[in-house]
């Protein structure tokens, strides 16, 4: 059954459901603005094609045909985009009814136990996820300790945006703390290949218009961009609509900027639309499993899977 938990202070109002550990609402109460898309209704959750606010996992993003080794074993997981595996496969952790392990009004912990060979990954993986709220601050803390080695990469997939008239996101600016990002193929996989971020639309080092990094060829973006080393910022987002600003840190080497582009939902009382929110996936690389020269994405029983996220919001003077 899907419930719904608030956690609450002066500044924020944050409701999570017990399904995918989803982010449902970040309620800023001096503006009165939801600041993320949500499908209205919670029963509509039951389908949430579009991951809208879910923990994804076990292993968030695309790997490429759907397997990986480890120790020279093959492990072929569940297949849900073409021949690749996307966000988990076909019944990913986003679709999971998590439990709740501990509470407060100022933050709840889910977790799940996902049983080896689920999808195809190897070990029993026990996954938490901790939503707390400190003043104007929003942070995500997401564990995993496994029983076999095994790939993990979990996200928050949360589609913002800071105006109080969801429209779209082109006037939002948006700046990225990477000097590169990784070219992708046809099927949205990382080829391998760095790209210095200079000179090209992918250059957010500055604040920058979404809009305005839009050309003939390029009208969206779903790429892992990689975040300077030796630093937690990730990026900042600016509405001049509602006068409202976040800056993402974590301590994760990527992050998937997307602008929501695939984004469709309708029903009598919500209408979601393309482009309506964007994410900020910070994560392991894609595919990272089946490149050596990506950071590791392996965990084993003798580790604890640690992803740090926090969205600290903040009203522009």
């Amino acid at each position: 059954m899907i419930k719904s938990n608030t956690i609450e202070n002066k500044f924020l109002r944050v409701r999570t459901l017990n399904i995918g550990a989803t982010l449902f609402e970040v309620f800023y109460k001096k503006k009165k603005i939801n600041l993320i898309l949500n499908l209205g209704n919670i029963s509509s959750y039951k389908n949430n094609k579009n991951y809208l606010g879910a923990t994804c996992g076990r292993y968030a993003n695309r790997i490429r045909n759907s397997q990986f080794k480890i120790k020279g074993i093959n492990y072929k997981l569940t297949r849900n985009e073409g021949k690749n595996i996307l966000h988990g496969g076909k019944k990913g952790f986003d679709s999971k009814i998590w439990s709740v392990k501990n509470s407060s009004k100022s933050h709840i912990t889910y977790y799940y136990i996902s049983p080896d060979k689920e999808e195809g990954f190897p070990g029993e993986l026990c996954s938490s996820c901790r939503y707390s709220i400190k003043n104007s601050v929003l942070s995500i803390n997401l564990r995993a300790k496994t029983t076999k080695s095994t790939h993990v990469n979990l996200v928050n997939h949360a589609y913002w945006n800071l105006d109080k008239i969801k429209k779209n996101v082109f006037d939002h600016y948006v700046q990225i703390n990477a000097n590169h990002y990784l070219e992708n193929d046809d099927e949205n996989i990382p080829t391998g290949k760095v790209i210095s971020v200079d000179g090209t639309s992918f250059n957010f080092k500055k604040p920058s218009k979404i809009k305005d990094k839009f050309t003939n060829k390029l009208n969206s973006f779903d790429e892992n961009f990689i975040i300077n080393k030796n630093s937690k910022f990730i990026a900042k987002i600016k509405s001049s609509k509602s006068n409202i600003s976040l800056r993402i840190s974590s301590n994760q080497p990527g992050v998937q900027f997307y602008t929501g582009q695939h984004l469709k939902y309708s029903t009598d009382r919500k209408t979601i639309k393309k482009y309506q929110g964007m994410c900020f996936e910070t994560q392991g690389f894609p595919n990272a499993p089946n490149n050596s020269k990506f950071p590791s994405t392996r965990l084993d029983p003798s580790q604890t899977y640690k992803h740090n996220i926090k969205f600290e919001i903040e009203e522009i003077k």
